[in-house]
């Protein structure tokens, strides 16, 4: 499988990374090497010369089955409490390559990355966002994310994802 992301090492510049959202800055800066290291999540970034344009990050996730819409919870056995979900926990684009496509760039790796996964390893229903703030929901809304209901996590179901790639 090709795709336009490489996984973070300790070679990248993480801490000339700004995108203007202090929590996503200090999570690259500060945290995201542990939570590589115990296995909490992996990260991918878009760089060139070592300087990272963009990143974001997956984890295994599940969600209780009530949090699905119903339209879809109705298709789903009653045995299954929570429901096998992958996290897309954090996307970013550095504030020199605003403008250039990379937020949506990284966005279609990740899915294409997690529907890869849910078809040929683990198993997953959607992916799920928690999104920041009200500019993050616009974006995420634009490619098709829908509000879960009773809570600020957006949904896109892993048949959705499919259909974007064919």
């Amino acid at each position: 499988m090709s795709y336009l992301t490489i996984p973070l090492d300790a070679s990248f510049k993480k801490n000339e990374f700004s995108c203007g959202k202090v929590s996503l800055d200090d999570y690259l800066h500060k945290q995201v090497s542990q939570d590589i290291k115990r296995k909490l999540a992996v990260c991918f970034v878009i760089a060139e010369s070592k300087t990272i344009k963009g990143y974001y990050t997956l984890s295994n996730h599940s969600i209780p089955q009530e949090q699905v819409p119903e339209e879809i919870r109705k298709k789903l056995p009653k045995s299954y409490t929570n429901i096998p979900t992958t996290l897309l926990g954090r996307l970013a684009v550095d504030e020199k390559h605003k403008g250039q496509k990379i937020g949506e760039t990284l966005l279609l790796d990740a899915l294409k990355r997690s529907l890869d996964v849910s078809k040929n390893s683990i198993a997953s229903m959607a992916i799920i966002v928690d999104p920041i703030d009200n500019e993050a929901v616009a974006f995420y809304k634009k490619y098709g994310f829908i509000q879960l209901p009773d809570s600020g996590k957006m949904f896109m179901p892993m048949k959705a994802v499919e259909g974007l790639f064919g």
